[in-house]
Order: structure tokens, then C-alpha cells, then sequence
């Protein structure tokens, strides 16, 4: 099993919260895109595509809100742990979040791939 300092678990989950927050900010600002582009463009091929990256929003809003969960629950995990045994916490190990770091890895890879198709639409049709 693979161990890590207390607070550099900490600090990791920190990021994560971060860049959660920031997917999730950025999220509102291509549904709003999506928005304008809806009011101004009536052609099936862009309603059909407008609305199946509508529903990809929502499906990675939902993401957001689970990988987010995963995360605080991994940081209370901490915390039990830090509260449990005070003493050389800053320079004790426990186990590796493994887990949590690649929920998140993986979903900024995956919303990465979407920001590109959305960016493709975004140019071809505002």
C-alpha cells in the first residue's frame, strides 16, 4: 500500500476542491454560449448538437458533484486521522488517496475532450 504525508494529502484535495470549482464556473459559461447560440441558430444540425451538449453538461455537472463528494470525504478521513493521533502529524504518512486523484484526473481529461468539441462548435456556429 502506498503512503503519503498527511498534508500533502491535504493539500491535494485542497487543488481538487479548486479545480472543481473552476470546471464547474466554466460550466455556466458555456451553457450560457450554448444559450445565445440556441436563440440565433434554428437548424436541426445545431439544435440536435446545442442539445446533446446541453445534456453533456449536466452529466458533468453531476460528476463535479460526486468526484466533489468523494474528495470531502477523503478530507474528513484526514482530519479523523490527524484528530486521532495529534502528535508528528506533519510528518506522518498514512495511506494513499489513489482513489480520489485519479477521479479527478480522469474527469478533467474527459471535460478537456469536451471543451475542445464544444470550442469546435462554439466557432462554427456563433
Amino acid at each position: 500500500m502506498e503512503k503519503e504525508k498527511v498534508f500533502a494529502q491535504h493539500e491535494e484535495n485542497v487543488e481538487s476542491l479548486k479545480k472543481l470549482e473552476f470546471y464547474k464556473e466554466e460550466i455556466e459559461i458555456f451553457k450560457g454560449r450554448l444559450e445565445e447560440i440556441g436563440a440565433k441558430n434554428s437548424s436541426f444540425d445545431c439544435l440536435s448538437s446545442l442539445e446533446r451538449f446541453q445534456n453533456q453538461l449536466i452529466i458533468q455537472r453531476n460528476n463535479i458533484d460526486e468526484i466533489r463528494h468523494v474528495v470531502k470525504q477523503d478530507e474528513n478521513r484526514i482530519e479523523q486521522e490527524i484528530k486521532s493521533n495529534p502528535i508528528a502529524v506533519d510528518h506522518r504518512s498514512i495511506a494513499y488517496h489513489a482513489t480520489e486523484i485519479e477521479a479527478v484526473t480522469s474527469f478533467e481529461k474527459n471535460f478537456n475532450d469536451l471543451r475542445q468539441e464544444m470550442n469546435l462548435f462554439f466557432a462554427k456556429w456563433m
